[in-house]
């Protein structure tokens, strides 16, 4: 048994952690990114030092954008592999937390490694420890309990065995991933114990296809069957389990239509004649109104988001049926629907089995098909329609379609592009489209490029962010230009918090608070002039390469320059924010006042109580 401290027998472990499906075989991590400090460079850091490439250590900027590129690795690679994360114990630790988020609501798996103060407390109070007088057993990183999926502190070195298993476990089991932390005080980190040859050896999880329940399976077959107006909604789940060949060749055969949440966009090319674009309340026209009228709804591998159901306003039906087929209990139980817990291609191999000789009415299809092609003409139209002097967003995420290749991808997170690239996109491949909007985090979008163009360094990789996002968090340009990762970066100037502000606007409020301006002195609000920020020049001060465009045709030049680069290459461009996309009409529960001396919070009241009224708190 060879002894060594937690921290390499860690180390070591998760070097030899591996998952299996379909008889491929893929290393559990990448790697670890990291940035040290006291709780962690003595115990983590010697031991990633000693692996070298056994367990590769990426340098990041950022706690918080680490987990964002973990979470950007481990959904391209289908939760296969991912990355774990070590920080110092402090304010390292507490930056975890919206990462932590993220990755745990849009089911994805990252280990989490923050230092911890000393388990033996022979020096507390320590630099950065938190003193809770009710318990002494408590740090900053019990924060991170309600973020995890599991969550454990290794206060003696034998502790180590049991907990890595039980994290490797959640992290590799579809039904259960998320964000796993294992807190590590750092006296532990560097305590030396004889750790069993058999924990150290490489293991393999295999992550094995559920099967249908054959009782649940029949009677989705009976519904699906008695349907005039079925509808499938793909979530990420079809992607995550690479079965987008299995609905292809279900909705082939029967006609039924496909619409995408913001996971599930890609599913089908959206060319495919059963492809009726997203659902919901950033969706098409096409989709939403056969939700309207669907009788009976197949979700496979969504979660039911609020945006999916338009805060559950879009299926509106009286008799509406639903049939869950999630890998996850909870969410194939939501909306009263029937569950069929399964492997999303296990269960549509299922139903195309059980359903051989069924199609779904011929008018359903062509109907359909008509709406689908109706709302590609209305995509059409955004992309070119000449707005001046500044182009519209619309124009800006047609430029980049145009140019980029069917294989590449393109990565966004928060502000008005994620509703804009979910009607508007024109995925043609499963892993084509990358948006975060389980948590909707600003700054995701150039982390989590960097992630996407780890896991897959042959496509190309577009970062769409506003000005907002980018603010938030672009110190990854530094990590992606040292790694000699090359990214293209679509960075919009509008001078605000564009989505917020259009919001702001349509429920009475005048965009308050939502533009980026000076304190105007005669009325005391920040509605002064723009603020003289440069984002291009902060760019270039990163380290990427910048090219600034002007209207739509500098745009794609400036993008096919940035395509023909082997460097990281921000494109700064500026639109008109006042310019909104196509919209299908669909709705978002965002309360109002229900009092107010303003007439456009009055008025924005009375259109939220009609809608209210359409709202369906059980289906």
């Amino acid at each position: 048994m060879p002894r060594l401290t937690v921290a390499q027998a860690l180390v070591r472990f998760l070097a030899n952690q591996y998952t299996e499906r379909d008889g491929a075989r893929h290393r559990l991590f990448a790697g670890c990114l990291g940035i040290f400090g006291h709780g962690n460079v003595a115990g983590v850091g010697e031991a990633l030092r000693a692996a070298g490439d056994d367990l590769r250590y990426h340098q990041a900027r950022n706690e918080q954008a680490m987990v964002h590129t973990a979470v950007g690795y481990a959904r391209m690679r289908n939760r296969l592999s991912t990355f774990a994360c070590t920080t110092s114990v402090g304010p390292g630790a507490t930056n975890l937390v919206t990462g932590a988020a993220l990755a745990t609501i849009n089911r994805i798996p990252v280990l989490l490694l923050p230092g911890d103060v000393f388990a033996s407390r022979a020096a507390s109070p320590l630099l950065q420890e938190l003193e809770d007088f009710r318990a002494g057993d408590v740090s900053v990183n019990d924060c991170l309990r309600p973020v995890s999926r599991y969550w454990d502190r290794i206060s003696r070195p034998d502790q180590l065995i049991p907990a890595a298993l039980a994290a490797v476990r959640v992290l590799t089991d579809p039904a259960e991933t998320g964000a796993v932390t294992l807190a590590l005080p750092h006296d532990v980190q560097v305590e030396a114990y004889d750790f069993p040859e058999a924990f150290l050896a490489p293991r393999t999880w295999p992550v094995r296809r559920a099967e249908p329940d054959s009782r649940a399976l029949a009677e989705a077959v009976r519904l699906i069957r008695a349907a005039r107006r079925p509808l499938l909604v793909a979530g990420g789940g079809v992607i995550y389990s690479e079965a987008t060949e299995a609905l292809c060749d279900l909705v082939e055969a029967t006609g039924i239509p496909v619409a995408e949440t913001q996971a599930g966009k890609g599913a089908l090319r959206y060319d495919h004649r059963c492809a009726v674009g997203a659902i919901g309340a950033t969706g098409t026209t096409a989709a939403n109104a056969l939700a309207a009228r669907a009788d009976v709804v197949i979700g496979v591998g969504t979660r039911w988001s609020d945006f999916t159901t338009a805060s559950r306003s879009v299926f509106a039906d009286p008799g509406v049926r639903f049939v869950n087929l999630n890998v996850t209990a909870v969410d194939a139980g939501k909306h009263a629907g029937l569950a069929l817990v399964a492997d999303a291609r296990a269960g549509l191999e299922g139903l195309r089995r059980e359903l051989a000789g069924w199609a779904a009415p011929p008018s359903h299809v062509e109907a359909a098909a008509r709406l689908a092609g109706e709302w590609d003409t209305t995509v059409e139209a955004a992309y070119r329609q000449g707005h001046a002097p500044l182009p519209a967003q619309s124009e800006i995420i047609g430029a980049v379609n145009d140019v980029s290749g069917p294989r590449d991808v393109v990565v966004c997170a928060a502000g008005s592009m994620p509703g804009d690239l979910h009607k508007l996109w024109r995925t043609r491949d499963p892993k084509g489209y990358h948006v975060e909007y389980g948590y909707s985090c600003m700054g995701y979008e150039i982390a989590g490029a960097l992630g996407v163009k780890l896991a897959d360094p042959d496509r190309e990789v577009f970062a769409m962010v506003g000005d907002g996002s980018y603010l938030m968090m672009a110190q990854e340009l530094v990590t992606a230009v040292q790694e000699n990762v090359k990214l293209t970066v679509v960075l919009v100037q509008n001078h605000g918090f564009a989505s917020i502000g259009a919001l702001s606007q349509s429920l009475g409020s005048d965009r308050f608070g939502t533009a980026y301006r000076y304190r105007n002195p005669a009325t005391g609000q920040l509605d002064g002039d723009v603020l003289p920020v440069d984002l291009a020049a902060n760019a270039a001060s990163l380290g990427a390469d910048v090219i600034r465009a002007a209207g739509v045709e500098e745009f794609r030049a400036a993008l096919r320059k940035a395509i023909a680069s082997s460097r990281t290459t921000v494109v700064h461009v500026e639109t008109d924010p006042t310019v909104p996309a196509p919209d299908s009409g669909a709705w978002w529960d965002v309360p109002v006042a229900e009092v107010s001396g303003v007439d456009d919070v009055r008025a924005a009241r009375d259109g939220y109580e009609k809608h209210k009224r359409a709202q369906r708190r059980y289906l």
